[in-house]
């Protein structure tokens, strides 16, 4: 007999919606997805606790809108962990929130080792928490009991945990900062649909030519309209490997392309035509691809030295005095301030690069109040002293 019931009827939803109205407290929420199963990143479970009413699983798929939950619960604090990982699946069925804890972002703030919640209600809590069920294929129905009574547990020490986090926020003199965090998750917008998606296939380096590149987004492309039709992973129907090595290796025929041993995949026999005309309309596209992808992105550090040498000294400098000032605040060099926020001032800095500049460039790339205070002094020290040491001739202490 099962000791977790799923909600999955109107009825027992707009019942656990009373009741959790008439609980007290903030509430814990937890969402679990089928990411690496299922094409879509829909929500197939929601966990909810609230104190004086209890614990609720919820089956999205079956219950669909949840807007009378979200009403009820409406100005309340929620308490995620890694929201920023759950909260579009949880709008999507109309479950948004207005205020947020974060304790997986409250953990970083406050210097924790480790963040993941297992280790982090451990240290805080003393309970050990299994997380063997977090990469399950959630979309599975039904959901054995072991699995609930782990989704479970996720929600119901997010209360004690937040409270316990609060404590230490309060004794480090990180509750601003915190709130700060918190509302830019909440605040932070979709990114847009990237412009040419067939290019995040792993391993694309390793194919040359505009035309090879073509067949690669043609293969793309089909993979990813049966994923979607199936409500499959692609990578689950054919790996990004298989469709890299034929894209590089391009077969001259049907039966060369079923030969590629690379070539392989749950889906890749049982749809070799369905590859096989990917690849010749990659062959005969017109459309050619660009060798290099297309948009704003920074070459990596590494190459700076050669491609940039002055942005080179800028962001070395600039990037020791924040890494030392991430350990005296006990707060991790990518909370402190966003890396890519560095990258780019230190790539192409205002002029004159003085904090008031700096910490304009670092608001309009969407630094918080508190990151560019903790940092675009130190940013603008670190420039000028790279200025004035290339200023410096040679042998001026001769």
């Amino acid at each position: 007999m099962l000791t977790h019931q799923v909600i999955d009827s109107r009825a027992a939803y707009l019942a656990a919606v009373n009741t959790l109205a008439a609980g007290t407290g903030p509430i814990g929420i937890d969402a679990e997805r089928a990411s690496g199963f299922t094409y879509s990143q829909r929500a197939y479970l929601i966990q909810i606790f609230r104190r004086d009413a209890g614990t609720f699983l919820f089956d999205p798929p079956a219950l669909g809108d949840f807007s009378e939950l979200n009403a009820a619960l409406d100005g309340e604090e929620w308490i995620l962990h890694a929201a920023s990982q759950d909260l579009a699946c949880l709008r999507e069925v109309g479950l948004d929130p207005a205020r947020i804890f974060d304790t997986e972002l409250a953990a970083r703030l406050l210097g924790l080792p480790r963040v993941g919640l297992g280790t982090v209600v451990e240290e805080l809590l003393g309970i050990h928490l299994a997380k063997e069920h977090s990469a399950a294929n959630w979309s599975t129905r039904p959901l054995p009991e072991s699995w609930l009574v782990y989704a479970a547990l996720d929600v119901e020490l997010l209360p004690d945990l937040r409270d316990s986090m609060v404590e230490l926020l309060v004794e480090s003199d990180k509750t601003g900062i915190a709130e700060q965090e918190f509302a830019a998750v909440l605040a932070k917008e979709a990114k847009p649909a990237r412009a040419e998606p067939w290019r995040r296939l792993s391993g694309l380096h390793v194919v040359r030519g505009q035309r090879n590149l073509a067949v690669a987004r043609e293969l793309w492309v089909a993979r990813d309209a049966l994923a979607q039709e199936l409500d499959v992973s692609p990578g689950r129907l054919v790996p990004d490997a298989s469709l890299v090595a034929a894209a590089r290796v391009m077969p001259a025929s049907r039966n060369a392309l079923a030969e590629l041993r690379e070539f392989n995949g749950r889906a890749s026999r049982t749809e070799l035509d369905r590859w096989w005309k990917a690849i010749l309309r990659g062959q005969a596209s017109v459309d050619l691809p660009s060798v290099k992808a297309n948009g704003d992105a920074l070459p990596p550090p590494r190459a700076w030295a050669d491609r940039n040498p002055d942005a080179d000294l800028r962001y070395k400098a600039a990037r020791a005095a924040l890494t030392a000032a991430s350990e005296e605040r006990a707060v991790p060099l990518e909370n402190l301030l966003t890396p890519d926020h560095l990258r780019r001032v230190a790539w192409q800095p205002p002029e004159p690069a003085g904090a008031d500049a700096v910490g304009d460039a670092l608001a309009v790339l969407g630094a918080r109040a508190w990151q560019i205070e903790a940092t675009a002094q130190l940013i603008a020290d670190a420039f000028v002293e790279v200025h004035q040491s290339a200023s410096v001739p040679p042998d001026a202490d001769s």
